[in-house]
């Protein structure tokens, strides 16, 4: 594991549309609303926390998901900072520190943020660093038949057999994933090698759709050529 661990959670505008799309699609990616992140070291030291609203910009917030954050326009404007500083604080503590990252369903987290980035005309500097999701490496713990995955309330609950306060405000979700990590890794759920090997499956799974995006040009040009190749 590295020497820093930096815990992420963000809340935004809505859903995307479409998980495959570029950041350059604009109206496929949420906006950010909220951005958490702490950095703690390999003694489980807190070394940084920060938290930060960001300011509207003119984006729809989603009515489910003002239901489920209670992040108003309103409470934006008068609390929000600029996106661009906030994600470039993000940007420099990711290079600064070199962390392993890590959040309770952590795709969603890194898309969020990784449209946040692109819009504030910043370099991803997540590409880089490896995460590990403590939704996908919890599996073995869920006993409800009805459900894949654990909510991290849910996780929390199980882990620490009491309730998770202000869910779904990013910096107490942050922290309770930080509890929620240290806990697997006391207990031995979570090592260097379980790292790895999340890592190894995320990265498989990457490989594949590319391949299947590059079957689907060949594909393509195979039958493009064909259909000229009758024409003539």
């Amino acid at each position: 594991m590295r020497d820093f661990l930096l815990v992420l959670d963000t809340e935004a505008s809505g859903l995307p549309k479409k998980w495959d799309l570029p950041y350059s699609k604009n109206d496929n990616w949420p906006h950010a609303v909220q951005v958490s992140w702490l950095i703690y070291d390999k003694t489980h030291r807190l070394v940084k926390e920060e938290n930060h609203y960001i300011k509207d910009t003119g984006f729809t917030i989603s009515s489910s998901s003002i239901k489920i954050h209670g992040i108003t326009h309103d409470f934006l404007q008068q609390h929000g900072e600029d996106r661009s500083h906030v994600m470039q604080l993000l940007h420099d503590d990711i290079l600064a520190y070199q962390p392993l990252i890590a959040g309770h369903f952590v795709e969603l987290d890194m898309h969020i943020t990784g449209a946040a980035f692109y819009r504030s005309g910043l370099d991803n500097p997540f590409t880089e660093m490896p995460c590990y999701c403590t939704m996908l490496g919890t599996t073995a713990l869920n006993r409800n038949p009805q459900i894949k995955y654990l909510r991290l309330g849910d996780l929390y609950s199980i882990l620490f057999q009491q309730p998770l306060e202000n869910q779904h405000n990013s910096l107490a979700d942050a922290r309770a994933t930080a509890a929620c990590f240290f806990e697997l890794q006391r207990r031995g759920d979570i090592t260097d090698e379980s790292i790895a090997a999340q890592l190894n499956d995320i990265n498989k799974a990457k490989r594949d759709v590319k391949k299947a995006g590059l079957a689907m040009i060949v594909l393509f040009v195979f039958l493009v050529t064909l259909l000229i190749a009758c024409t003539i």
